[in-house]
């Protein structure tokens, strides 16, 4: 799925726009037991918790392309005769013998820590807005008035941690009094969930799902393990250390290489978001090779990190901001840290003087320390 097709379901999840029936789902302990199960009308929820509840829902919808957001593929074989897969084609159909199949599943399969959790679910159909060739550049809110091209019906899960509100002072009306008490339970934000089927093109697809984690580099492969028989991945984090690794195993880190690499990443996902581009940036091993070449770095070292990235990350390309931290650039050295913004990072540079190495950052527009001016 690309970023149009996701806002157009987001834009979806409110109470005057969603197909959305019912909201279903359980409330399990941190000893992974269901101790109580959820089943509301959308139309006979007051307005207010109906909007929390599509919130919540919408989150599943949020956050980066391969970061917080991504494809879940599934095989030919298991789309045939697997149990996961019909448990998932079961929940697209609403069908309520299917769900507590699922929370099971679920509970079977997710390590939440200490946490108590709501597993969150909804079905939606959506008719789909019919997409002429000539639309292409128009955005998905354009599409709200035109006739139906067919129906996508797909179902959301979020899986949402529980914890105990902050002890705070409350007013006490009939004791005319301020007291301590405790908060109820909260309800935050999904550490996790998924779309399926996938919606790609516009249109239904089975062989995928849209796995959202909060948190990019804490993805609960247990739960993917569990639900979806498939294997994710590296997560960014993972990602990033593998392709320091194969930097640092294969060329000769010089400052202005790495600074290279980082400016032209960095330049690139600027200019993507300024594009607006549907589809996620992504950067090939040919690509950086030709950065590295631009650096004066020898064929010899090319070849090795070519070797080197095929081993670590086969054919895929990745997503620089995956690989690089666009929002810092930041040296270290011993104890001494320097960091500037990414479009100054050509004020740091490496000197050598009376046989010892330094790195340096001009001072003519003055300094301070500690928040005073000083003259250097």
């Amino acid at each position: 799925m690309n970023k149009r097709e996701i806002s157009e379901l987001s834009r979806r999840l409110k109470p005057e726009k969603a197909n959305i029936g019912r909201i279903y789902g359980c409330y399990v302990n941190s000893n992974k037991e269901i101790i109580a199960y959820l089943d509301e009308s959308v139309a006979l929820l007051p307005q207010e918790e109906s909007r929390q509840y599509l919130a919540l829902l919408k989150k599943v919808l949020s956050g980066s392309l391969s970061r917080n957001l991504t494809d879940i593929i599934f095989s030919t074989e298991q789309v045939a005769d697997s149990e996961n897969h019909r448990l998932l084609m079961a929940l697209r159909e609403d069908r309520t013998d299917a769900r507590r199949a699922f929370f099971e599943k679920v509970t079977d399969h997710l390590d939440m820590g200490d946490d108590n959790y709501l597993i969150l679910c909804a079905n939606d159909a959506y008719d789909v807005p019919y997409h002429s060739h000539s639309d292409v550049d128009r955005s998905a809110q354009d599409f709200a008035s035109g006739e139906s091209d067919q129906v996508f019906r797909y179902f959301l899960c979020a899986v949402c941690p529980v914890k105990d509100g902050k002890p705070e002072l409350g007013y006490f009306p009939g004791e005319n009094e301020f007291h301590h008490f405790l908060a109820r339970q909260i309800v935050g934000n999904p550490e996790l969930g998924f779309l399926f089927p996938a919606f790609d093109n516009r249109a239904t697809n089975i062989y995928n799902a849209l796995f959202y984690s909060r948190k990019p580099d804490e993805v609960h492969y247990e739960f993917i393990e569990g639900i979806f028989q498939t294997d994710l991945s590296m997560t960014p984090a993972e990602q990033r250390e593998a392709f320091e690794a194969v930097l640092n195993d294969s060329v000769d880190c010089r400052l202005d290489v790495i600074r290279a690499v980082h400016e032209q990443l960095t330049a690139r996902v600027a200019e993507h978001a300024e594009s607006r581009e549907e589809e996620p940036l992504t950067v090939s091993c040919r690509e950086i090779c030709t950065i590295l070449a631009d650096c004066g770095i020898q064929e010899d070292q090319l070849t090795s990190f070519r070797k080197g990235y095929e081993d670590r990350f086969g054919k895929t390309v990745l997503n620089p901001e995956n690989i690089v931290d666009i929002r810092h650039f930041q040296v270290k050295a011993g104890e001494v840290t320097i960091t500037v913004s990414p479009e100054q990072s050509f004020l740091i540079e490496t000197r050598e003087m009376d046989g010892r190495k330094y790195i340096m950052v001009p001072a003519d527009g003055g300094a301070e320390l500690n928040g005073f001016a000083v003259r250097v």
